[in-house]
């Protein structure tokens, strides 16, 4: 199955509280954090809710 790397380049400073959530529960803290995650519906949801934050790469 492909793998999607999501890396945080902008601050949550003054995100949402939804947006925010939706960081954490990717796994993105800090500016920089990369995580891996699994390509599937849910994960491109989350990723098209903060697309303004976030750089996506496939694996």
């Amino acid at each position: 199955m492909a793998q999607l790397d999501v890396k945080l380049v902008r601050s949550l400073v003054g995100a949402k509280k939804t947006q925010i959530a939706v960081a954490e529960s990717l796994g993105l803290r800090k500016i920089g954090d990369v995580t891996t995650q699994p390509d599937n519906d849910a994960t491109r949801g989350k990723v098209f809710k903060i697309s303004h934050l976030v750089e996506v790469t496939e694996r």
